[in-house]
């Protein structure tokens, strides 16, 4: 048995400890946080649930490939509710509710009735969200790795994605507003706008609402914190341990091998060091020198930020009659941090117990942007504290203006910042997410380094645009490069159930 140090207890770190628990590893992971998840995050502000990342999962259908996977890490449970949205967004323009159904009938229906002269566009994007329908995430073994249960992708799956490879050229190349502009509503165009962002590349539209439509959208009962939680408790029943509050200061690097860390001072000796922290901050900051090797640098050079302002609401009154995701349009755009907003869209969690206390209800928007810079100036100005109050005086209005029974009743709003995210996941540029936009190529990073033996990377940046999905699986990419590196089997159990 040999010893193995993650850094990191986020998703992508669990996901790496347990993973190499199974292979037959002896297993350790820092992290600097009193709690796991990393990015994958919510928190509780008097009484109220704010969800800070779990919108919906890709791979909850038991169909997909990747369920396996977040059945094995304990993410997903025989006992895990799983809600599947009938309606993932609601605009209302002019008095007039429209839906974003996820079935794409039902959507085409209801978008024939309010805006007949967009027919021709309406069952054109109807017809290849059912395309899309078709794309799941493959789960694949490393070349050269001996595996006791052998991933490959079916013949069913590459067959499913031969249509769909010229759309996605076409999609690659414009960006969701460009293709809103398709359309002749101003409300079909508005909605479509706050699904994924406007900027983004149209592709990353198609493949949300075609995993939507498939039923592999669904979020999990109690979000983030639940979900993080289940794969700590696996993680600890296969025999691991996690040291919270533990920041790693260095990785030891002797002889060109990867022989520890150091934290709180004292080195900590290991056979193997797996990196499940944000990929830039860690060669930044947790060597000697800044690990220069060549794919770090290209990623330094091409990574485009995602990052936004968070905020949590909580309302004092019941607002499970409305929509789960509702969108309204502004009587005047308003600015903020230099980015300029037309709608403004919430998160309503009132249809979801534990979410706030009896009767009350929790909300939250994102105001997409890279805002770094502008609070990381407010923060070096004295200012940082009383922009996020006028920030949240703006939320305050426009929520009451959109929802009356709202008005008077705002018992909490949570701000957090960019540099919140830095602070806490210690994420580069406060960035839970690689922008993807319009001619940019997805692109995937090494999980092994180059220059030192026995390190290895796992996370969201090996991946573009990152998300759940890349966290997990580049875990367990890390361990089966670790295996293959030192001819051990890797036995990651695919159909494994857990209680």
């Amino acid at each position: 048995m040999k010893k193995v140090i993650v850094v990191g207890a986020g998703v992508a770190g669990m996901s790496a400890g347990i993973y190499a628990l199974q292979s037959g590893f002896d297993v350790t992971i820092f992290e600097q946080h009193s709690l796991p998840g990393g990015n994958c995050t919510s928190w509780k502000r008097k009484g109220y649930l704010f969800e800070g990342a779990l919108h919906w999962l890709t791979g909850s259908s038991k169909d997909s490939s990747l369920y396996q996977v977040w059945r094995n890490v304990g993410a997903i449970k025989d006992a895990t509710n799983i809600y599947i949205k009938d309606i993932f967004y609601t605009y209302y323009h002019n008095g007039q509710a429209i839906h974003l159904y996820c079935d794409p009938d039902r959507l085409e229906r209801h978008f024939l009735e309010i805006s007949p002269e967009d027919a021709k566009e309406i069952k054109l994007l109807c017809k290849d969200v059912r395309c899309f329908m078709k794309v799941s995430v493959p789960v694949l073994d490393v070349k050269g790795v001996k595996v006791r249960h052998k991933n490959k992708m079916g013949m069913s799956m590459l067959l499913g994605l031969l249509p769909i490879l010229p759309k996605m050229s076409a999609y690659d190349k414009m960006s969701v507003l460009e293709y809103s502009q398709r359309f002749q509503h101003p409300g079909i165009r508005a909605l479509l706008l706050n699904v994924v962002g406007a900027n983004l590349k149209a592709s990353s539209l198609f493949f949300t609402l075609g995993c939507v439509a498939s039923g592999d959208g669904g979020y999990l009962e109690g979000g983030s914190l639940v979900m993080t939680q289940n794969m700590s408790k696996r993680f600890i029943e296969l025999g691991g341990k996690i040291e919270y509050s533990s920041h790693v200061e260095k990785v030891i690097v002797e002889d060109d091998k990867a022989s520890g860390v150091i934290v709180k001072g004292q080195r900590v000796d290991a056979d193997a060091v797996i990196i499940a922290i944000d990929t830039l901050t860690a060669a930044e900051k947790l060597f000697e020198r800044p690990l220069n090797e060549t794919w770090i640098e290209k990623m330094r050079k091409d990574i485009k930020f995602m990052a936004c302002t968070f905020i949590g609401i909580g309302v004092e009154t019941d607002l499970s009659s409305l929509p789960q995701g509702l969108v309204f349009p502004v009587e005047r755009p308003f600015t903020f941090a230099g980015e300029t907003f037309y709608t403004f869209s919430l998160n309503n969690y009132a249809h979801y117990k534990d979410y706030a206390p009896k009767g009350c209800s929790a909300l939250t928007t994102c105001l997409m942007g890279d805002t770094y810079a502008f609070w990381k100036g407010k923060k070096e100005s004295g200012e940082y504290e009383m922009e996020k109050e006028k920030l949240a005086k703006l939320i305050i209005s426009l929520v009451e203006q959109n929802i009356p029974q709202a008005s008077g009743k705002i018992a909490v709003v949570d701000v957090a910042t960019p540099l919140t995210y830095e602070r806490y996941c210690g994420t580069k540029h406060g960035s839970w997410m690689t922008l993807q936009e319009k001619g940019d190529k997805s692109m995937t990073y090494p999980s092994v380094s180059d220059t030192v033996k026995q390190l290895y990377f796992a996370g969201q940046r090996l991946q573009t645009p990152g998300g759940l999905p890349v966290a997990v699986d580049t875990g367990r990419k890390a361990v089966q490069y670790l295996c293959r590196d030192i001819d051990t089997i890797f036995q990651g159990k695919m159909n494994e159930a857990v209680n």
